[in-house]
């Protein structure tokens, strides 16, 4: 079996459909670090959403391998031959088969040392979404291969590729983002609203149970001798479309599994002040630390001695419980999964500290924070907070002002507005008047 295996390697296109669909994987990947260089949960989602590449050219390789057999009109050949017709197509689906799932490892392994020193969470639900990106290109290749025997047209690899890519980036667009329908699509659920994102194990199963019902299909429409029997192919589908919408969560279940809790929980230094990450970003804690020790030593008379990561995430919502002498931090990756401006960690987090909860929408004001943030720097503030180069025209008023006081006067301003900020109190005004 092995030997035929490799003889079917080398005269069908495997190799080559391999080769471009490594290629085409590797180069979305690469083009987009920014999108999964945070983690690997990140990463081998990314990959999942980016089948929208991958599967079709999957497709249009199957369908190009049928034609070519086709044109060469070797079917009354292999058919008068006296052997069992599984003999002859298995070859071809393990051949295919294994060539495609090899070229969807290799696109994620190019992209694995990139995040390999930084990424330390490594959850099981990552190899689940892995496992369903596997069976997904397996089933795309096996399903071009039936379309191919169905139609055998010049034409029929470039509109399988062209159809498949269209209906995938639309889907996303023409469907609601919801368990139900996810379950039916592997490359929708894949978007990332926070570092903390995951894919369910229910919405994995789903996922699997409907791509394996459609590997089925594409293995009984290209093994059928007559066209006629092509039919019975709607039974793996039909069964597999029932099971996948019994398994896959949806409404309040789907929402809970769109997170993942342990990638929340926080990671914290032995020694103090103590200085926690969320376990997703683990692997920044060293270059996080001494950033937020100095911005602890700049407020002791805050009564602040704790820095945490804020875990907050807007899809669900979900928000850390306050925590008295805590200061919450925003922590962002950049495309080499290294803190993202670093210049900039200490302002942010002073800022936040001045700044009310964003649940006080109404009473919250940056431009005054910023300045007790600069204030407590001693620098002027240049630069906004998003790292643009302009400036801040209220800021620098606020700034100056409390720099023409005399220090003592100044601080207990600076002191007024954290004071209000962590009662939801508007503090407006607070920096141009002496502190009560």
């Amino acid at each position: 079996m092995i030997r035929i295996l490799g003889i079917e390697l080398r005269r069908s296109v495997a190799l080559g459909a391999a080769l471009l669909i490594a290629v085409g994987g590797t180069i979305v990947l690469q083009a987009t670090t920014g999108r999964w260089a945070t983690g690997w949960m990140a990463l081998v989602m990314t990959q999942r959403e980016y089948l929208a590449v991958m599967s079709p050219l999957a497709m249009a390789a199957g369908a190009w391998q049928s034609y070519r057999e086709h044109r060469a009109n070797v079917a009354e050949l292999f058919a008068s031959a006296p052997r069992p017709r599984s003999r002859r197509i298995v070859p071809i689906l393990a051949a295919t088969g294994l060539t495609v799932l090899v070229a969807y490892l290799v696109t994620l392994l190019a992209a694995a040392p990139r995040i390999a020193g930084t990424a330390h969470y490594l959850p099981p639900a990552a190899l689940a979404v892995t496992a369903v990106g596997l069976i997904t290109m397996i089933a795309s290749v096996w399903v071009g291969l039936a379309v191919g025997r169905l139609v055998p047209a010049l034409a029929t690899a470039p509109a399988l590729a062209v159809v498949g890519y269209i209906l995938q980036v639309l889907a996303p667009h023409l469907l609601p983002d919801q368990g139900f329908v996810v379950a039916f699509s592997p490359s929708m659920g894949m978007s990332r609203f926070s570092d903390y994102d995951t894919v369910g194990g229910g919405v994995s199963g789903a996922q699997a149970l409907w791509m394996a019902a459609v590997a089925v299909a594409g293995v009984m429409l290209f093994a059928v001798r007559n066209r006629r029997l092509a039919f019975a192919a709607l039974v793996p589908l039909a069964i597999g479309a029932t099971v996948t919408a019994l398994v896959a969560p949806t409404g309040a279940a789907y929402d809970r599994q769109t997170l993942d809790p342990v990638a929340q929980e926080l990671v914290c230094t032995t020694d103090t002040p103590r200085v926690c990450v969320s376990r997703a970003h683990e692997g920044v804690l060293p270059e996080v630390v001494p950033k937020a020790r100095q911005a602890l030593r700049l407020l002791p008379a805050t009564g602040i001695v704790a820095a945490h990561e804020d875990t907050s995430t807007i899809f669900p919502p979900t928000s850390p419980g306050p925590q008295a002498g805590t200061a919450l931090m925003d922590i962002t990756l950049d495309k080499h999964g290294h803190l993202a401006d670093p210049g900039q960690f200490l302002p942010r987090m002073l800022t936040e500290v001045f700044a009310t909860p964003i649940s006080c929408a109404e009473t919250r004001d940056i431009d005054l924070a910023s300045a007790a943030a600069f204030w407590l720097l001693d620098r002027e503030p240049v630069a906004g907070l998003n790292g643009f180069d302009f400036d801040e025209p209220e800021t620098v008023t606020l700034w100056k002002g409390l720099k023409a006081l005399p220090p003592a006067e100044a601080g207990g301003r600076v002191a007024a507005v954290h004071r209000a900020a962590q009662k939801c109190q508007d503090t407006s005004g607070l920096l141009t008047r002496s502190a009560r």
